[in-house]
């Protein structure tokens, strides 16, 4: 049973001019203090960008792809780097793959959909999938150049699965993301020839050490450093099978990988871990502007 006494206290209290004042104040602030801190933290994370890159001229070579990272879509600064190798190599097909899509809003080839290109989407969570299908149910132009397929990649599965889906030998740009088992995916497609390859490496292994995680058949990553592979492990496949390591992203999460016939002088060699290399970084991800979201009907220029 509730105290009269205290209850009555409480209302003078809470009538009082002052405490009034306090109670306005604290809800302003709890208004306004996300977006403040929201701000401070973009802040620092363009501080933190720009001491790294102002120390090591590495970071102004024109060759790296590390001096054009942008964000549109992409997780980090994907989307320029990925922007800038088709600029120096050019496109074919504008056909793209990329297996571990979340929803669709923030990775490394929403950009090149709204631009125009078509691709296959996997991705094995439902939620994110009915997202996806939902928003295309109302972008004609956007679902006619994208197939979605949910799916749980499997290294023995994944050959006939890209068959199933039609997707061709060659196409302009694989991406590829599933943490746990990324470098056992890669690895099963013999046959499969991207222009270009972006894999997800484990950079809390040093450059010169080739380390895989075991193969995992139901495994899920348990958000520690036992993931993926190490950029040697990546630089050693990728040469096996005719691809030169080109670039890795600020943040030390892709790597990025060109086919050897189209690598000509347009890329900072040599092609090695060691040489691209760049360290766990992931105090840097963060989202510039507003919130991202898998949108947008393209249109042709009139």
């Amino acid at each position: 049973m509730a105290n009269p006494i205290k209850s009555l206290c409480k209302k003078i209290y809470q009538a009082l001019p002052l405490v009034r004042e306090q109670v306005k104040l604290e809800a302003r602030l709890n208004q306004i203090l996300p977006s403040y801190l929201r701000h401070v933290e973009a802040a620092a994370v363009v501080s933190a960008m720009e001491t790294i890159k102002a120390g090591n001229p590495r970071y102004r070579d024109p060759k790296r792809l590390l001096v054009y990272g942008a964000q549109y879509w992409s997780q980090n600064h994907e989307d320029g780097m990925i922007a800038e190798i088709f600029r120096r190599i050019g496109v074919t097909s504008k056909t793209f793959l990329e297996i571990g899509v979340g929803d669709g809003s923030e990775n490394n080839t929403t950009a090149l959909l709204a631009a125009g290109w078509r691709g296959w989407w996997i991705e094995c969570d439902e939620k994110s999938c009915q997202s996806i299908t939902q928003r295309l149910a109302v972008m004609p132009t956007l679902a006619a150049r994208l197939q979605l397929r949910q799916a749980f990649a499997q290294p023995d599965e994944i050959g006939g699965l890209l068959a199933n889906l039609g997707v061709p030998a060659e196409i302009d740009l694989f991406s590829l993301d599933i943490d746990l088992n990324t470098y056992h995916i890669w690895a099963a497609l013999e046959k499969f020839r991207p222009r270009v390859v972006v894999v997800e490496y484990n950079a809390g292994i040093p450059p010169e050490l080739a380390w895989i995680h075991p193969f995992d058949h139901a495994g899920i990553w348990d958000v520690t450093q036992a993931q993926g592979a190490s950029l040697k492990a990546y630089e050693s496949l990728g040469r096996a099978r005719g691809y030169s390591l080109v670039g890795c992203d600020l943040t030390g999460l892709n790597a990025f990988f060109v086919r050897d016939d189209l690598v000509g002088e347009h890329f900072a060699a040599p092609f090695t871990a060691e040489n691209h290399y760049e360290p766990p970084r992931y105090f840097l991800t963060y989202r510039f502007g507003h919130p991202s979201k898998f949108y947008g009907e393209s249109h042709p220029e009139t």
